[in-house]
Formats: structure tokens, C-alpha cells, sequence
């Protein structure tokens, strides 16, 4: 990851953030710790949606944070690698699937020509 882009999280920024908003990081904090609780979904299984979610939304904070947490939870590397195969492929199907926009559009458009 470029330092530029993507600074590294410090305690520094990380106070900074707290001292702006403090109302909104603690619930905000407060939030993230109940939806990552163990629930009907295991924290184990939680933290590999967490990780596929976070390569969909190319967040390389959320990918290393995630992928930690889901190792610490007893998640192999191979159910990680699915976890983002999953991820690729419904991030590919969404891509296939609108097609049928461009194809109705195309079809749409070729009736107008033959009506015109």
C-alpha cells in the first residue's frame, strides 16, 4: 500500500478522529462490537463476510483488520481464499447480470429503428 494514499492507522489519528466526533466514534464503536458478537452467525463466520465485504468495497484497512480477526477466530487461509473467491465471483455476477439492461436497451433501440 502507497503511504500516500493510504496512511498507515496510528493511535495519533486514530485520538484525532475520537477528539472530532466523540459522540459518533463511540457509537459507531459501539456498533461494530455488537454486529461482530457471536450471534446466529459465529464471530468466525462474521469476520469472513467481513473479509469478502471488504474486498468488494477495497478497503485495505478493513482487508488486513478483518483477515487478523478472522484468523485469531480459527479461520483457515483456504476458507479466507473462498471467502474471497465468493466476493469476486458476486462482484463479477452483478457486472453479468446488469447486461440484461444494455441487451433490453439494445433491443429497444433496434425496434425504434425499424419502426422509424
Amino acid at each position: 500500500m502507497s503511504d500516500d494514499m493510504y496512511p498507515a492507522a496510528t493511535v495519533e489519528l486514530a485520538k484525532k478522529r475520537h477528539e472530532l466526533t466523540p459522540e459518533i466514534e463511540s457509537a459507531f464503536q459501539a456498533f461494530s462490537k455488537q454486529v461482530f458478537a457471536d450471534g446466529a452467525l459465529s464471530v468466525k463466520v462474521k469476520q469472513l463476510i467481513a473479509v469478502a465485504v471488504a474486498h468488494v468495497t477495497q478497503c485495505p484497512y478493513c482487508i488486513k483488520g478483518h483477515t487478523r480477526a478472522a484468523l485469531r477466530h480459527g479461520a483457515s487461509e483456504q476458507e479466507l481464499m473462498e471467502a474471497i473467491w465468493v466476493a469476486a465471483e458476486m462482484r463479477a455476477g452483478g457486472a453479468y447480470a446488469h447486461s440484461l439492461l444494455t441487451l433490453e436497451e439494445m433491443n429497444r433501440s433496434a425496434a425504434r429503428s425499424k419502426n422509424a
